[in-house]
């Protein structure tokens, strides 16, 4: 029996009518409607014609977690009097309850893809729903696209609605319209309760999250406000958390608390979702939950929410190679997600530990998946629907073309995609599998060797990390997984059940397994065979792909390990290595099995530890195999690398004497003050010309000590300019030198802004006209000194000088240094660079 009492006490029925006509007027529309206001339950009943209020249609609808999924369905079938997988069903991997009566179905956008792919005509269905598409997740966004492309080109009849709380209405709106047109935005008002915010930042500074690291002092702080809420409020509190391990944590630290302490994550059995779903029988209930708890589902009893603040997102370190989830501080839209779980029923209160200072820093909105994470399996999802390139799917935001080519990188090496990146058959089965490309490289691949179950078992371990408490070795979690009697096993169970069903029909035949160590390690080479790496000693590793991995603690068992199959690893920010938290022992051979792609031989020839290296290598990746040093190395490897060794240390590698500086120096004042054809001798000049004017000693040089030998100065007289006949006129036109009047040749500087001429006062007695260079078109600037050599006056004018400036110098020196001229009209002066009596007797 309808409980009609509860559905209209739905707001979201008010919009109902103006849904239904947009689908019925453009096929898709856009649906905004707050938390609670029942567009995850309401709407799908009303379009499927179960209210009596349209025409009967199957509707799918979609959510991002399979949490959400069942709970949803549960909740629609409750509404009509029902348990589901009747009218009602849902499909979530490894679970599926629908009947021949069900006209709504809940899947996870997951599901939705692999149907898709399947049946891109999805027969049968005429509505679907995408819930909570302001999440952004990549599913959700990829499905989006396929199901546009459904419309566009196979089923223009079938209607598309895009639900969330918080989303960008207008971008969802342009990428569901048609002909130039937006689609239509519902919206729905919400009976919005007032939600009192309370700031409860930490009493002392906390360190920010690092990686999936959340700072224990944070935690407990996390805890002593829920703590204080149950104190200062009455009713139910919900606690956000970022993941599993700091519910854990914060659930230890509540422990005496006169309250019930719940644990909602995805992981948790359904029997602990479904009793958190259900309500509480009177007592208090304190929920700690992750951010599966922002929305799609409702927690009775709430009018309490304390959120740390933090969440949980994947993120892709394309220079380690690493894919793994981070812990970064929450969005302001998805703080107001959950501080609505506050007001659902009646007026509550929002816990905010942070600052009302930081909240105005916080990002507006979390990123969209597709920006950061990995888009391996986006990769080959789009590869399986006939567009390889992504370019002609319609998405809100465009893949990175970096991390698009990475991913394509990946499907090519392990045979998902071909040379112009089409799915091959390979890569078919594999998307068929539900599994990210990797792992279901290893399922197949590694099926023929240990068998299906195995395989299976194993690569269930990887699609779902193990409980801390398993520890860090893959075989021995494998073993413990057997034997437990735990939530996480059960769900393993169920897993590798679903899994070796799936690869029985992909795979020929199948070998029986050599022992759980060495079949764990295969399989987890074979999904990461850039992760296989060899020991440095004292826990620490040689990763194929060049990053460093270190064990976390002395009692590890993988310690002694020769080689490991490195198959979860986090990349703290700023380490240098990356931290095991899961791989497998192997030896050389299945390392060197299961990457073979980086397996490479040859020569090599480097500039290494500032010399040339010469070596013939085998390695794998970056491990190296095999050495030997190389006697008669070819000579255009070690021009490679005297070049890289120059442009890494500088040409300072060369020999610069004072005469070679002073060259270059007086290139780059004519190359400044004439122009052409006079060269620029910058490093950066000089780099583009590397060839023209050192290929000579380059040619010749076999080490760094060979390059020690070069006289820069001759090197660079190639590039003057001698083909137009210009060279001869280098002196004339930047004399490295100048004779004074004295009979003295006086250096030139010309590493400044204008030519320098340092020489004593003495030696310029009668000199009138100051020197020019360049042609006469720059003043060289004279610096006049004392005897002792100190600057006692600067002038580019000597005339001047000695008619205005020498008398005042003159005084001033002439006591210091009596044993010099100082006559009193130096214009008419003998020039000496003798002293006074030696001036007479001259």
């Amino acid at each position: 029996m309808i409980r009609r009492e509860a559905l209209e006490r739905l707001p979201v029925r008010e919009a109902l009518p103006a849904l239904r006509e947009a689908l019925e007027e453009v096929g898709a529309a856009v649906l905004c409607a707050p938390p609670g206001t029942g567009k995850t339950t309401l709407v799908p009943l009303d379009l499927a014609g179960l209210t009596g209020a349209g025409p009967a249609r199957r509707v799918l609808v979609a959510e991002p977690r399979r949490i959400a999924a069942r709970a949803a369905a549960r909740r629609m079938a409750w509404l009509l009097g029902e348990k589901a997988g009747d009218r009602i069903g849902f499909t979530v991997r490894g679970e599926r309850r629908v009947g021949p009566r069900t006209v709504v179905e809940v899947v996870t956008t997951g599901v939705l893809l692999q149907r898709l792919q399947r049946d891109p005509e999805l027969a049968g269905v005429d509505v679907v729903v995408l819930d909570e598409c302001h999440e952004r997740h990549l599913d959700a966004d990829t499905s989006a696209a396929f199901l546009l492309d459904v419309r566009e080109t196979l089923r223009p009849e079938l209607r598309l609605v895009a639900a969330s709380a918080t989303t960008d209405a207008e971008g969802w709106a342009r990428l569901l319209g048609s002909s130039g047109a937006a689609a239509p935005v519902v919206e729905a008002a919400g009976v919005a309760h007032p939600v009192a915010v309370v700031w409860a930042p930490p009493e002392r500074p906390v360190r920010p999250p690092h990686g999936i690291r959340v700072d224990p002092a944070q935690l407990a702080h996390v805890a002593a406000v829920v703590r204080r809420a149950l104190r200062e409020q009455s009713g139910d509190v919900l606690c956000f958390l970022p993941g599993v391990g700091e519910i854990g944590r914060v659930a230890g630290r509540l422990a005496g608390v006169d309250a019930e302490v719940l644990q909602v994550h995805g992981r948790a059995p359904a029997e602990v979702q479904d009793a958190v779903l259900a309500g509480g029988d009177g007592g208090r209930r304190v929920v700690l939950a992750t951010s599966v708890a922002e929305s799609s589902l409702t927690v009775p009893g709430v009018r309490v929410v304390v959120d740390s603040g933090l969440a949980r997102v994947p993120r892709m370190d394309h220079a380690r190679g690493l894919s793994a989830l981070t812990t970064v501080r929450a969005s302001q839209a998805a703080a107001r997600q959950r501080a609505g779980r506050a007001g659902r029923l009646e007026p509550g209160v929002v816990y905010r530990c942070w600052s009302e200072g930081e909240d105005g820093r916080l990002p507006r909105f979390p990123d969209p998946e597709i920006k950061v994470a990995d888009l391996t399996a986006f990769a080959l999802q789009a590869a399986c629907w006939g567009d390889p390139t992504a370019s002609g799917l319609a998405l809100l935001d465009a893949p990175p073309a970096g991390a698009l080519a990475a991913a394509r990188e990946v499907l090519t090496a392990i045979g998902a995609v071909d040379a112009d990146g089409r799915a091959t058959g390979r890569g078919a089965r594999m998307a068929r599998l539900g599994l990210h490309p990797r792992l279901g490289r290893a399922l197949l691949d590694s099926a023929r060797e240990v068998g299906v179950r195995r395989a299976a078992e194993v690569v269930a371990l990887l699609s779902e990390e193990p409980p801390r408490a398993y520890g860090d070795d893959l075989a021995a979690a494998w073993r413990t997984a057997r034997r437990g009697g735990d939530g996480y096993a059960a769900r393993w169970r169920q897993e590798a059940g679903r899994l070796t069903a799936a690869a029985e029909g992909a795979v020929d035949g199948g070998g029986s397994g050599a022992g759980d160590d060495a079949d764990a390690g295969l399989v987890a080479a074979l999904a990461f065979p850039e992760r296989v790496a060899r020991a440095r000693g004292a826990g620490s590793f040689l990763m194929a792909s060049g990053t460093g991995a270190e064990l976390g603690g002395e009692g590890s068992a993988l310690r002694d390990a020769p080689w490991l199959a490195v198959a979860v690893a986090d990349r703290p920010v700023a380490a240098a290595s990356a931290r095991v938290r899961l791989a497998a022992v192997i030896g050389e051979e299945t390392a060197v099995a299961a990457a073979r792609a980086l397996y490479v031989s040859g020569e090599e020839v480097r500039w290494s530890n500032g010399d040339v290296v010469a070596r013939s290598v085998t390695r794998l990746g970056a491990v190296e195999l095999a050495v030997r040093p190389l006697a008669a190395p070819d000579s255009a490897l070690v021009r490679e690398a005297l070049v890289a060794g120059l442009r890494r240390e500088g040409l300072s590698l060369l020999r610069w004497s004072a005469a070679a500086e002073s060259a270059r120096q007086r290139m780059a004042f004519l190359h400044r003050e004439v122009g052409a054809p006079w060269p620029d001798v910058s490093d950066a000049a000089l780099w583009e010309r590397v060839e023209e004017w050192l290929g000579v000693e380059l040619g010749r040089a076999r080490r760094r000590a060979d390059l020690a030998r070069v006289d820069a100065g001759h090197a660079l007289a190639r590039l003057l300019p001698w083909a137009t006949g210009e060279a001869v006129r280098f002196d004339e036109l930047a004399p490295e030198r100048i004779e004074v009047p004295s009979g003295s040749r006086v250096r030139v500087d010309y590493s400044g802004d204008q030519p320098v001429l340092a020489v004593k006062l003495q030696e310029l007695f009668g000199w009138q006209v100051s020197p020019r260079v360049a042609g006469g078109r720059v003043p060289v600037l004279v610096h006049l000194l004392s005897p002792a050599g100190r600057p006692a006056a600067v002038t580019a004018d000597l005339a001047s000088f000695w008619r205005d400036g020498y008398r005042a110098v003159r005084a001033e020196l002439r006591g210091r240094y009596p044993r010099h001229p100082w006559p009193e009209d130096p214009s008419a002066a003998e020039p000496t660079r003798y002293t006074a009596a030696r001036f007479r007797r001259g």
